[in-house]
């Protein structure tokens, strides 16, 4: 998995509530039996004028030129929310989406983003509003910098501090899925395994 340590990029500003993971990826858009290809249906009922269409609506803040090569949405509270389908933070990496600047996340959908190397950011409204706000007059020249392991974002200035997990944050700074998580508790599982084995040989 990708390390994830300091990411300065274009943001764009979703700013609504409750973006729930069916906008994120309708389920109409879910016919691959792999992650690859989710990106093109990321936001398609609102990335494209028709429902199963591909034929952009430009009022779409990913659609317009200024905030062509996006890697990072600053969105409203829950975003997230709804089923947890996995699906949904897929189509976003795919898409070149590396963070979600939000108030608040649907908590499977944080976990998921965790162990796929997408950083769920909490912020409050007010952080998230006036980073928006300062992105929006030249988003290509105006992006925020995150930097994970002192858990501050940059912009116009203003550092702003965030809390994660420690668990959450090793795994995304050191760049490790769950089972590469695991794989580095290898001596304390060998030594599990030598000593059951030692009781219980009749199992081996």
């Amino acid at each position: 998995m990708e390390k994830f340590e300091q990411h300065r990029g274009v943001a764009a500003p979703i700013l609504r509530p409750n973006v729930d993971t069916d906008a994120i990826i309708p389920s109409r858009e879910m016919k691959r039996v792999s992650k690859l290809g989710l990106g093109d249906g990321l936001f398609a009922g609102w990335r494209y004028r028709e429902i199963g269409g591909r034929d952009v609506n430009p009022d779409f803040v990913l659609n317009k030129p200024e905030y062509a090569g996006a890697s990072i949405l600053l969105s409203g509270p829950n975003f997230g929310c709804g089923s947890s389908r996995e699906h949904a933070v897929w189509a976003l990496k795919e898409f070149g989406i590396r963070a979600v600047i939000a108030p608040g996340f649907g908590a499977i959908f944080a976990n998921n983003c965790i162990r796929n190397g997408l950083l769920p950011l909490v912020l409050d409204e007010e952080a998230v509003a006036a980073i928006a706000a300062w992105v929006e007059q030249a988003p290509q020249d105006r992006q925020p910098l995150i930097d994970l392991p002192a858990q501050v974002v940059e912009a116009d200035g203003v550092r702003y501090s965030f809390e994660i997990d420690a668990g959450d944050k090793r795994m995304l700074v050191e760049g490790l899925d769950a089972i590469a998580l695991t794989q580095t508790h290898w001596s304390v599982i060998e030594q599990f395994h030598a000593a059951r084995k030692e009781r219980y040989p009749w199992v081996y």
